[in-house]
């Protein structure tokens, strides 16, 4: 576990997340390169440059960053950093991990095993009553439940859980109420169970914020079950995530007539296990062994040491990677081997490129420069 961090490295961290084209794994890159995220907001004008960026990159100021610091004691929530004692092993072993996370509530439903519950906003009556039988036995069995806190389905199993423990993910920030029929609903999830954000205070979710919050909705659970879900839908968005994250995805049949079953359905056609009851949850997840998620992570030890000096990058290796780079999407394991430069060049020509807003990251390691026109 990491040292406790000082409040010049937290306010330092808060400002390097806030500021522009910083992402979660741009902060961990940026981090492991410059130890600390003081030295790394030193260094982030100059990597911008270097990356073809034109005019200057807008930081967060430290006087933001206060400003937020004070907003979340306001609310009587609480800033956690991805390397702190308090925050969550499961999100903090997802790659990348979100380099920080605002809450509010029972900080202790964290050490409960979790299991997400999505679907349709526009949910049958049969749905509700299925996702608030399901969570409420998953509750009886010790399981926090964790949903999104939308319309229709997580509604449900927010209802049915908050008397065992139930963790809600909202898109913008934790005083922020959306929709606003889920006011007194959020509001009592925050003095019983547990809110979490990402976004600062006062935001205002947006249409790019919920796949963020969906990722951490599939990152903090062991399993997903989505009950009614259309074959396009963001049910359907936090499913994937779970894949990608290693985690279970389970599903609740629904007539093939109804268009809100389409999404389920198909992910039982695929594979997902077929789910009726808790005990259908609790069967499939007894395939993974809880004590591995629960380990603490190898890497969770935090940055601050002084790191070994980036690496000197010329630009005949900026135009080479560059050469390589186009608007389909590739996998950094080919740049290095096609280009035949070591590893921690490529990255930092990456960073580079990532700063000066050139470069767009994919799911699986991959990544594509950005149009002309939309850098």
């Amino acid at each position: 576990m990491a040292a406790p961090l000082s409040d010049k490295e937290k306010s330092a961290r808060l400002r390097l997340a806030r500021s522009e084209n910083i992402g979660p794994v741009t902060f961990h890159d940026l981090l492991r390169v410059y130890g600390t995220a003081a030295r790394a907001l030193e260094a982030v004008p100059e990597l911008a440059k270097r990356g073809g960026r034109a005019r200057p990159i807008k930081l967060a100021s430290p006087r933001e960053a206060e400003s937020e610091l004070k907003a979340i004691a306001k609310n009587g929530a609480e800033l956690l950093f991805f390397d702190e004692a308090d925050f969550p092993l499961l999100l903090a072993a997802t790659d990348p991990a979100p380099p920080l996370i605002i809450v509010k509530g029972h900080k202790s439903l964290f050490a409960q095993p979790s299991i997400a519950m999505v679907g349709a906003r526009n949910a049958s009556a049969a749905g509700l009553r299925m996702a608030s039988d399901i969570a409420r036995e998953l509750g009886a069995e010790g399981y926090a439940v964790t949903s999104g806190l939308a319309r229709g389905i997580d509604t449900a199993a927010h209802k049915a859980a908050l008397e065992t423990g139930t963790i809600a993910f909202i898109a913008g920030g934790i005083d922020v109420v959306y929709p606003e029929q889920n006011r007194a609903l959020q509001e009592e999830i925050g003095e019983r169970g547990l809110l979490v954000s990402e976004m600062p205070p006062g935001t205002k979710p947006q249409g790019r914020h919920f796949p963020r919050r969906n990722r951490l909705i599939s990152g903090l659970s062991l399993g997903v079950i989505v009950v009614e879900a259309a074959l396009r839908s963001g049910s359907l968005i936090t499913a994937r995530f779970a894949l990608e994250q290693g985690r279970d995805v389970m599903a609740v049949p629904g007539s093939p007539l109804d268009p809100r079953a389409g999404g389920t359905n198909q992910l039982i056609k695929d594979g997902a296990p077929l789910i009726e009851t808790a005990a259908d949850a609790l069967a499939a997840l007894a395939r993974q062994s809880t004590d591995d998620w629960f380990r603490e992570p190898t890497d969770r030890s935090g940055y601050g040491e002084p790191p070994p000096a980036p690496p000197e990058i010329s630009d005949p290796e900026r135009a080479e990677i560059l050469s390589l780079l186009g608007p389909t999407p590739v996998e950094v394991d080919f740049l290095i081997r096609q280009s035949g430069l070591p590893a921690r060049a490529v990255a930092a020509i990456l960073l580079e490129l990532d700063l000066s807003g050139r470069l767009r990251r994919e799911p699986g390691q991959k990544v594509a420069l950005v149009p002309p026109e939309e850098a």
